[in-house]
């Protein structure tokens, strides 16, 4: 008698045995192949989530270099650059300018009595106040691909304005009356999401109240049209729609991650030619008016990013939100003597006062993330906000005597999951969000007893259904995509890192060394490793041939030569920032004595040597019509990629794909 695995004969076997022993092969069979595609999936995830947060680490370490630029600057200055004034015009003096006088200043300059509704015009029509058959109008116009008129954005986030002014910073939501409350979590321009909660869960009602805990805009292509729609529900159900607001709803975001670009899009053409600049000013002074955080029945805390050690509900129910146009730039304080005290910073010359405990009340409610480790601990990955650990969670909501945390602010495969011992709750309802079929989107319901039920979906337009195995395939091959990208913008320091290690120029390097330096020189936490067949060239030795990672050349138009054309290519989007904040009149482009300024302004803050005459030359070759103006357009058009094997162009651009507008290439 043993433990021993049988070795009957099969001849031996009864038909019944012979069954249950094939039936265990194949179970047996299919849970290593499930494994091996949960390993695939959990890679290729690691890849989107890291290029992600590498790109919002981008944008904060760029901002805190504005912020270095400005306050080491004298307003009076004579010889202050064109750049820095326009950036300082990103936010209000708000401690000398009454709220008074800034509504009247805000409604001259988004002033909609003026403009007119065109006959050519066929969209949906709207009046004040608002109703519900008008929503539901703009709901089957906005499903056929109409815009609302500038006229009516405006006097909607006008209206909304209103309205929002008068909540708290903390919302307070109840189930006693409605039996039912449903939370939605980040939508990021994914109006069909939208749509499929709707279809789903029911239009928001006194008997279907809803909690939208921010990042409704940036990244898909439907911003506009969301926001609009939440606002409108909010008009008419103030105490039944809560809007929380999240990292996303800032004006620097939306900058870098194309909501200000969709806006332009979308009322700078046509008959909304001239309306453009009006609702971007009047979009970013509403979000600063969102609420924080919304509490259910004073026990769940609802808020996007979530808490750090610091978190004092109390001290961030009394703060004034609206000063923080974007948490990325803390309000500077003028009135604070020039000592100081113990909660402002003040620079050398006692100029600027911030105050740190209340700016970042507010930066970590909206930017922070849960992790498993003990401790808070500043969120290097995103650049922003705070790791908080199991303990910092119990800790916060026994101090406000609260029994969950329900947050958004990442994507997850299945919708949501839970963390700390079930006491954090994150729910993403953006489907599809880095790819088709990378993730499911998810709504959490909940009934009078605030138990979490969740309701998945995925919203497609794709007719055909995919296996998991060709899901996953497609998802991945956006994932090699978007590291190829990384690898060219990288390509000169990556080759320099490789051939310190291969001193015989024989090409290879051993599959250590390669993983080594590509973590190195991208800064992406990505098992390299398993990822290489995908990226590289293994010789029969095992050895990695490392030129063929770099196999795609970055070359520009016109010979200015391949140090700045590879420093502009990597820093693309940087320089797109740039490019929006000095383009204060948001025409979509600007002069060339400002472009060159910008591309100064970056090599700057990446410490890069560019000559004067190379941007110069830059700036002439990639003004193609040569009117003496750039458009951003002009600029990308300027590059290709070019496959150094096949000879073929690849024509770099953006386009839209699952409704995320992303970095594309095209064979031409």
């Amino acid at each position: 008698m043993g433990c021993g695995s049988s070795t009957k004969n099969p001849q031996e076997m009864t038909k019944s045995e012979k069954s249950m022993k094939a039936a265990l092969l194949i179970q047996r069979w299919y849970r290593r192949y499930q494994a091996r595609l949960e390993a695939r999936r959990r890679v290729t995830w690691n890849i989107f989530q890291s290029i992600e947060y590498s790109g919002e680490q981008d944008q904060l370490k760029l901002y805190n270099f504005f912020n270095s630029m400005i306050d080491h600057v004298a307003e009076s200055e004579p010889g202050k650059l064109k750049f820095q004034r326009a950036l300082n015009q990103q936010q209000y003096d708000i401690w000398s300018t009454s709220q008074q006088e800034e509504d009247a200043e805000l409604e001259k300059l988004t002033d909609f009595s003026s403009i007119k509704v065109e006959p050519t015009y066929e969209g949906p029509h709207i009046t004040f106040p608002i109703t519900l058959e008008l929503i539901k109008n703009m709901i089957d116009s906005f499903k056929n691909g109409h815009m609302l008129h500038a006229k009516y954005t405006l006097q909607l986030l006008h209206e909304v304005r209103n309205k929002l002014k008068l909540l708290p910073n903390i919302n307070h939501a109840t189930t006693n009356i409605a039996k039912q409350i449903t939370v939605c979590g980040d939508l990021h321009g994914k109006i069909d999401d939208l749509f499929m909660i709707f279809y789903k869960n029911g239009l928001p009602s006194p008997e279907n109240p809803y909690i939208f805990n921010g990042d409704f805009v940036d990244r898909g292509p439907n911003s506009v049209e969301i926001a609009i729609l939440l606002f409108a529900f909010f008009l008419i159900y103030p105490n039944e729609v809560y809007l929380n607001r999240g990292n996303h709803e800032d004006h620097i975001m939306n900058l870098r991650y194309g909501f200000i670009k969709e806006v332009m899009s979308k009322y700078r053409v046509g008959i909304f030619k001239k309306h453009a600049t009006k609702v971007v000013r009047l979009f970013e002074d509403v979000f600063s008016w969102l609420p924080l955080a919304t509490i259910i029945d004073n026990k769940i805390l609802v808020a996007h990013g979530g808490i750090s050690d610091k978190t004092d509900l109390t001290y961030l129910g009394n703060i004034d939100r609206h000063k923080y146009l974007s948490a990325l730039r803390p309000p500077v304080d003028e009135s604070v003597d020039s000592f100081g005290s113990n909660n402002h910073v003040t620079d050398d010359d006692g100029r600027e006062r911030i105050d740190v405990q209340e700016w970042r009340q507010v930066l970590d409610i909206l930017w922070s993330d849960p992790k498993n480790q003990e401790g808070c601990r500043p969120n290097t990955f995103r650049g922003g906000g705070s790791y908080f650990g199991p303990d910092v969670t119990r800790k916060i909501l026994a101090k406000h005597n609260l029994e969950l945390l329900i947050r958004s602010h990442e994507c997850k495969h299945e919708g949501y999951e839970y963390t700390h011992d079930g006491l954090v709750l994150t729910v993403f309802s953006a489907s599809n969000y880095y790819e088709q079929g990378s993730n499911k989107g998810a709504y959490i319901k909940m009934d009078t007893d605030l138990t979490p039920r969740f309701v998945q979906y995925s919203s497609t337009k794709t007719t055909r259904k995919l296996t998991a195995k060709q899901s996953l395939s497609i998802v991945e091959e956006s994932a090699v995509r978007d590291l190829r990208f990384k690898i060219v913008a990288h390509k000169s320091t990556l080759m320099d890192e490789f051939k310190k290690l291969d001193q015989k120029n024989t090409g290879l390097i051993t599959v250590g060394e390669w993983a080594q330096v590509m973590a190195g020189v991208l800064e992406l936490e990505i098992p390299w490793r398993i990822f290489k067949e995908k990226l590289v060239q293994v010789d029969k030795n095992g050895l990695v041939m490392y030129e063929t990672c770099v196999d795609l050349d970055v070359v520009h138009n016109q010979s200015s030569g391949p140090s700045i054309t590879e420093t502009l290519y990597r820093n693309k989007t940087n320089l797109e920032t740039i490019f929006r904040i000095m383009d204060k009149d948001n025409s979509g482009q600007i002069s060339m004595d400002e472009f060159q300024e910008a591309c100064k302004i970056l090599a700057h803050h990446i410490h890069s040597q560019i000559s004067e005459d190379q941007i110069r030359d830059m700036a002439r070759s990639i003004d193609m019509n040569k009117d003496g103006y750039i458009d951003f357009n002009e600029f990308l058009e300027a590059f290709r990629l070019v496959d150094p094997n096949s000879g073929k162009t690849i024509e770099f651009g953006t386009a839209k794909t699952n409704g995320k507008t992303k970095d594309t290439v095209n064979m031409v």
